[in-house]
């Protein structure tokens, strides 16, 4: 019976998070300036978009010969780019990502959720498909498709580190992986290699908190896995700083050497940082993937 009441406690405590999240993406979303034109471009479709000066090797039959007749310039009609994309998002939610190094400051997982969701709603406005990897929502347009991604990535895993989940990944699409990337790093390397064979492009997101960076521990210390599993008692932390941070250095550069030879970019993001910055690299991350 405590059980029961436990769950449906943390049910009710998940479903009040809900809309605060959704209403924190949509501000942060708000805050991005994409242009007049956001992510449309010329290319086919049937949608007018703009008129430009006609330049040398345009044919003849793409001038707009109404438009030319107001001024002594040509202009072509250009049509809006249409063909939308497939944007597959995984967020870690691995116990690793529930830790904060300061009660002020909210854990790993809460800001990657918060980025992909803020990047599910600007590319949701510009046309394209976004779902999550799994069969937690699978990619659609469209406005609705808002609320499945924020209830198919608000869930608690299990173990203490995450690996990407690259099932139902569509062929020649792109994708956007949310992690601490503390675990296996072999995992990731798989999942980048699956990706890619597939012609998939994309991006890896690793979200620390400043403490993991800074390392500020000293003297006598516990350090424990977020499950439990993993437990290191020593009486000179500081000690161990430099030793750290060479190895978190380590783990970066790989990362970012897995990404760059599958075609992906990497940025490290820190949960105190602010969101805005992460969000428009994500953003340009995409549009050169494309």
């Amino acid at each position: 019976m405590t059980q029961g009441l436990d769950l449906r406690a943390r049910s009710e405590a998940l479903g009040g998070a809900l809309p605060a999240l959704l209403a924190q993406a949509e501000h942060l979303a708000a805050t991005v300036v994409l242009g007049e034109h956001g992510r449309r471009r010329a290319g086919m479709g049937d949608e007018f978009w703009q008129y430009r000066p006609a330049m040398a090797g345009d044919p003849a039959g793409q001038v707009d010969w109404r438009r030319s007749a107001k001024s002594e310039a040509r202009f072509v009609r250009e049509r809006e780019w249409q063909a939308a994309q497939t944007v597959s998002l995984w967020v870690d939610a691995s116990r690793s990502m529930q830790f904060s190094g300061d009660a002020s400051r909210p854990p790993k997982v809460d800001r990657a959720q918060l980025l992909a969701l803020a990047l599910a709603v600007l590319l949701l406005r510009g046309g394209e498909r976004v779902g999550l990897t799994g069969d937690a929502a699978r990619p659609r347009g469209g406005r609705g498709q808002i609320m499945h991604l924020l209830a198919g990535m608000t869930g608690e895993g299990g173990a203490d580190y995450g690996a990407p989940d690259v099932s139902n990944l569509s062929g020649h699409s792109r994708a956007v992986f949310f992690s601490d990337f503390l675990g296996d790093p072999e995992e990731v390397e798989t999942a980048l290699a699956i990706a890619s064979d597939r012609g998939v492009r994309g991006a890896l997101v690793q979200v620390l908190d400043p403490v993991e960076e800074s390392f500020p521990f000293d003297g006598r210390t516990i350090f424990e896995s977020m499950g439990g599993s993993l437990r290191h008692e020593t009486l000179r932390a500081g000690d161990l700083r430099a030793r750290y941070l060479d190895r978190l250095a380590e783990r970066k550069g790989r990362l970012e050497g897995m990404a760059r030879a599958s075609g992906w970019h990497y940025l490290c993001h820190h949960s105190g940082q602010p969101a805005q910055s992460a969000l428009l690299w994500l953003y340009a991350a995409l549009e050169r993937g494309r």
